[in-house]
Parts: C-alpha cells; structure tokens; sequence
C-alpha cells in the first residue's frame, strides 16, 4: 500500500536511520531502503542524500516530507475517527517525544501508564541535548519536547510542568554529608562539578552563586546530569543538582543530598521543567492524550 511507504519514509526521515525507521514499522532494514528507493523512483528524483551521517533529506525530499508526514497523520486521525463510531479505543499511533537527558525519570512513569491504557499507541523516547531537543520539536519530527528552565519561542508553546528543588550533591565522605542543610556561603572555594557553560540549567545555577558572592572551583563541566553524578562519586568535587535524579544514588549510599540555605525562607534555588510543542500544529489523538496524562496528577503504579 502507498500510504504504508510514505509512513516507512517519514519514520526514517524522523530517525534519521533506515534502522531505526525499519523497527518502528516491525520491518528489516534492506525493506525499508527498498520502500524509500521505489518512492524515489516514482518521483524520479533523490529524496534522502545517503552519503552523510545522519541521513539528510535533499531540498526536494524536505518539501515531500512535511506534504507525506500531514497525509499520514490526516489518515491516522481519520482512522480513530472512524472506530470511534464502533466504541472502539480511538488512541493509537506512536507519540514521538525529545528529552533532556535527566527527564528520563519522571518521563518513563507517564509512558508506562500510558501505554498500559492504550495498547494500541506507544511512546518513542529520545535523550538529547536540549538545542536538539528544540530542534526536533520545532521541525516536527517529534510530537513534543521536555526542557528544564524554558524561554519563549514564537513558535513553540511552552506549559510550566513541574518545579524541582535543587540540592547539593556530595560523596557521603564530603564534610557536608553528615550535615541537613549547608548555608550557600559555605560553598565557596569548593571544587566543584558543573554543567557545561551554554546549558540553560548552569546559568540559572550561576546567577544564584553570583547573587549570594560565591565562587566555586569549577573543576569539570559536563552537559548531563550522569557524568556530574559519577564525578561526584569518584569524588571530584560536589555540585549542585535536582533531588530528584539523585534518588537511586541516595538508596545505594554512594551520594548524600543537602538542602542548601540562602538568605531567606524564599530564597532557594529551583529548576523548572516545561512541555514543549509545536505552536500552531494540531497534536493527534494520541499526541493530546499523552500531553494530558502528563498534565495530570503524578501517576501511580
């Protein structure tokens, strides 16, 4: 069927892989080369330029692809429309959604559930650089994005999602492991471990040191919140990260959390998390559901 082949060539274009385009239709490789090859023979033109890594579409292929990428998502929805009719579950389809990195935590639960709830629709996660993760949401290869300490962008719409109280993050050798709360001026001079220099998350960790006139020894820099969490546990230094990821480590006792101190009850240092997706582009069934279980209460089971 036609329609099957420009699904094929739309999860390829969006993976950026013929591999992976392949698995996501439960077909091989060599099959989904073939489906876009006939494509291209039709047209008698070169929608993929498959002499780069990763793949990437030629100027024609990216005209073809936003026209195939709507066709199919009109069919899907019309499809749901339709069993919607027979009382059948209308939610289908795969949700494609780009993460930062440290959103894989509280992201997984949300899939679980959703998936356990609708069978027939799944969740694609991907793991990326946040400007990737903007990248894929604004291009449309994926349906939304989850950032720490958002912007606006005129086109994206951005939904506050949670708030995360940011602690320290010490080697429980560290003088501060044995201690609740550290007040932020006893930081200073500390060797620490930071975020690289262009992430949203260490300028926002930043501007509180300066605020307080702290100075820290940043001694290594990286742009995930793991690699931070081995350095502390070598240890390197300490840092400061969101309670939240540091749970698994404070379970098996290789990292303790501090509540840090600043001059007041309101002054504390927090990470924002938000929903992204694209600002003038209708979500499908399956897209809007997933955004809904999100913005619901924190799931359970």
């Amino acid at each position: 069927m036609q329609l099957e082949s420009l699904k094929i060539f739309c999860d390829v274009v969006r993976w950026s892989s013929f591999s992976r385009g392949a698995a996501e239709n439960g077909i091989s490789q060599s099959s989904a080369s073939q489906a876009v090859h006939q494509l291209e023979t039709r047209l008698g033109l070169k929608l993929i330029d498959r002499s780069k890594r990763p793949l990437v579409l030629t100027p024609r292929g990216k005209v073809y692809y936003e026209g195939c990428k709507e066709l199919v998502e009109r069919y899907e929805e019309l499809e749901n429309r339709v069993k919607a009719l027979a009382g059948e579950d209308t939610v289908a389809g795969t949700v494609g959604v780009a993460a930062i990195y440290s959103g894989l935590d509280p992201m997984s639960r949300y899939v679980k559930l959703f998936e356990t709830r609708h069978p027939r629709a799944n969740v694609r996660l991907e793991y990326l650089h946040p400007s990737r993760v903007l990248e894929r949401v604004s291009s449309g290869e994926a349906d939304l994005g989850l950032l720490s300490c958002p912007r606006k962008w005129p086109d994206l719409t951005v939904i506050t999602w949670r708030e995360e109280a940011m602690v320290l993050a010490v080697h429980p050798s560290h003088r501060f492991a044995q201690r609740a709360c550290v007040p932020v001026a006893e930081l200073e001079g500390e060797p620490f471990i930071a975020f690289d220099g262009d992430l949203p998350i260490r300028r926002s960790i930043d501007r509180f040191l300066r605020h307080h006139s702290v100075q820290v020894d940043t001694v290594l820099a990286f742009d995930n919140i793991e690699s931070i969490k081995h350095a502390v546990e070598i240890p390197s230094g300490i840092s400061i990260l969101p309670e939240p990821s540091l749970a698994q480590e404070i379970k098996a006792g290789t990292l303790v959390a501090v509540r840090i101190a600043g001059q007041g009850p309101d002054d504390r240092l927090t990470r924002p998390l938000a929903l992204i997706h694209r600002r003038h582009a209708n979500l499908d069934v399956a897209a809007a559901k997933f955004l809904d279980l999100l913005l619901s209460d924190t799931p359970r089971g």
